[in-house]
């Protein structure tokens, strides 16, 4: 606080000049590092004897040596200079991704009211609002208006279970969007997941199609409406390896290996990821009792699954807590699927005892009447684990963002 200026100037430059050599030294002569040495060593000596013309002569030959040092070497542009920063905050950003946090889009409305997932309005474009409002709304809670026609007549393909191919998928690796699929044109890119698309306006373009022997009018309104973006959250990839995960807690995970979600969903399915509320751990067995989650026979208490069971506020939704599978779900697109929680008396147990990386967990979302979860297709191993759900992120405007509970 007291050092003379001049004395702080000496000193950045004693350390600037060692730095100058460490940095460079592949590039330097070594007749040169050890002249810059000894010019930094004058420096020092001259600081000690504290007489200003002694520093300001020994400084000025210091700078001199290392700014001719490498007189081949062009200094960066401002081009250069932004590139490289821009490059190390890449590579920050993909080592926070890898190894402590990862964003996450919710995709499905299966853990609301806790957290969004895409959720789609009709809405015919007269009734729109004005471009600035539209943009407003895009910034602060992530809904879009959008509009699709289509430009030209095109044929709508099948899949081999006699359902029309429209395949979920991931644009940019970040967007959840959907491919409408064709016999006689490229796919078609919707601008959210089929499900949501379907309300706005899909189901009746295919019902068109159906009419049409499969042919789909050059004009017709694929989707028209809203389109709510789901939560963005952040994932704390961290955790799990230094403790055990908590019963009650939102967490993430990947579907690898999981059969009955591959067998429901397809490749689409088998490699993405859930976010659920881990309502089982290693040793318990679970039922339900509507509306009521039970842990081995006792009304599990943990304050995110409470809120569950209880539905009161945003809670209040039909049905209320935890409800049993639906049996109707058993049969998929004419296959018999396996069913978990499914009648009365049925429980989930998970092993207490397995080898490393096999432990295994349940995962039940909260709005448990619209969720494909363990109640469906079984437990979830602990190699698929990926980490809790930590941040909700955006949008600012749903009343989610914040720790997620």
């Amino acid at each position: 606080m007291f050092t003379p200026k001049w004395k702080k100037e000496a000193l950045h430059l004693v350390k600037g000049a060692k730095k100058f050599v460490d940095y460079k030294r592949d590039l330097l002569n070594p007749e040169r590092v050890v002249e810059i040495d000894s010019r930094r060593a004058d420096l020092v000596a001259a600081i000690k004897t504290g007489e200003l013309p002694k520093v300001n002569e020994a400084s000025k030959q210091l700078r001199a040596i290392c700014e001719n040092s490498l007189p081949r070497e062009k200094p960066l542009g401002w081009l250069e200079e932004n590139v490289e920063v821009m490059f190390v905050a890449i590579v920050i950003a993909l080592g926070l991704r890898a190894y402590y946090l990862q964003p996450f889009r919710i995709p499905t409305g299966s853990m609301q009211p806790t957290l969004n997932g895409i959720i789609a309005t009709p809405l015919p474009i007269e009734k729109w609002p004005s471009l600035p409002q539209r943009m407003l709304e895009k910034a602060l809670r992530g809904r879009s208006y959008v509009r699709v026609v289509n430009d030209e007549d095109r044929h709508l393909a099948i899949t081999k279970d006699g359902r029309v191919d429209i395949q979920d998928t991931q644009y940019m690796h970040f967007f959840s969007r959907a491919e409408l699929h064709f016999t006689d044109s490229p796919p078609l890119m919707l601008p959210a997941p089929a499900n949501p698309v379907s309300q706005i306006g899909l189901n009746s373009a295919i019902q068109i199609a159906g009419r049409n022997g499969g042919l789909l009018p050059k004009g017709t309104v694929i989707c028209e409406g809203i389109v709510d973006s789901g939560d963005l959250v952040l994932v704390d990839k961290f955790s799990y390896h230094f403790r055990n995960p908590k019963r009650g807690e939102v967490f993430v995970f990947d579907t690898i290996g999981i059969e009955g979600i591959q067998k429901r969903s397809g490749e689409q399915g088998a490699g993405s990821h859930y976010i659920k509320r881990l309502c089982g751990v290693p040793g318990d067995t679970l039922s339900i009792q509507s509306p009521n989650l039970l842990v081995d026979g006792k009304i599990a208490q943990e304050f995110g699954i409470q809120r569950v069971i209880h539905g009161e506020g945003p809670y209040h939704i039909n049905p209320t807590g935890y409800v049993l599978a639906d049996p109707r779900e058993a049969l998929h697109h004419g296959k018999l699927m396996p069913q978990y929680l499914a009648k009365p008396g049925s429980t989930l147990s998970l092993s207490a005892t397995a080898p490393p990386g096999l432990n295994e967990y349940a995962a039940l979302g909260d709005n448990t009447g619209n969720s494909l979860d363990s109640r469906y297709w079984g437990t979830v191993k602990e190699y698929n684990l990926v980490g809790p759900a930590l941040f909700s992120l955006w949008p600012i405007t749903t009343g989610h963002w914040g720790f997620i509970h």
